[in-house]
């Protein structure tokens, strides 16, 4: 089976000769289709630098990264866009909705950036929010819902496009445990129902727990992985927690 990304010995470096600092120094691993990867680390240990590498934020140093069979490394910087539009969908800590829209608004307005016909907007809206429970809300502004439901207003506009590769930056980071907890069930739900392939970036072992697979990188390379095969999510998280003691002081100590 072919992975839909890979990453080939990705290294990224600040600086210039006399003072540079190796974020990521030999990064390898591939995401298999529907598989939902987990990235841990603590603070410094290139984690995000890496999401960014991968979401053509920021570009390499050294390697090369796969999307689909596409070498993303060697895009040209004027369609970056263009790819990231019909390739990758993002949902972030702090929801980056507009304020000024409507929810339904706010999920069409990636369809309309794809240039999605006009009559096939509103069926695609509706069977997205049915799907990630948020059909009531669809009328009202971003300030008029919960932390929660601006979340998966969020998620809905992250994959109405079916986007290839779905990143998620700290997903649950501005929300109380609750809505964190509900979120975490709509991206498993994502996941397992919808077939998304989910790259996301935590602190938080208990959001890692709801992961297939974990990465943990320590100083700007990969330490160690856990697969939660048959393993509980209790089990899986308690060997998160084990892991994080090991690299970073314990669960209050990563970032």
């Amino acid at each position: 089976m072919n992975p839909v990304l890979k990453l080939e010995h990705i290294q990224k470096y600040y600086g210039n000769e006399g003072n540079i600092t190796k974020a990521v120094k030999d990064i390898s691993f591939s995401v298999e289709a529907g598989e939902f990867l987990g990235i841990m680390g603590a603070s410094g240990s290139g984690k995000t630098t890496l999401l960014n590498c991968i979401s053509t934020i920021d570009t390499v140093s050294a390697g090369h990264i796969f999307l689909e069979g596409t070498d993303v490394t060697e895009i040209k910087p004027k369609s970056l866009a263009r790819f990231r539009r019909e390739n990758l969908g993002f949902v972030f800590q702090d929801f980056n909705l507009l304020d000024t829209l409507t929810i339904s608004e706010n999920i069409a307005l990636a369809l309309a950036i794809n240039k999605t016909p006009v009559q096939n907007v509103e069926p695609r809206i509706m069977d997205m929010a049915m799907k990630l429970n948020i059909s009531d809300i669809l009328e009202k502004y971003p300030y008029q819902v919960s932390g929660g439901q601006k979340q998966r207003c969020a998620c809905a506009r992250a994959i109405i496009n079916n986007p290839k590769l779905l990143l998620a930056d700290e997903p649950t980071g501005a929300l109380d445990s609750h809505s964190s907890q509900m979120l975490l069930s709509t991206i498993q739900s994502i996941n397992e129902q919808l077939g998304a392939t989910i790259l996301m970036v935590t602190h938080d072992a208990f959001a890692a727990s709801y992961a297939s697979r974990i990465l943990f990188l320590k100083d700007g390379e990969i330490f160690t992985e856990l697969c939660k095969g048959q393993d509980s999510r209790t089990t899986f998280f308690n060997k998160i927690l084990n892991v994080l003691t090991i690299i970073g002081g314990g669960q209050s100590h990563v970032c």
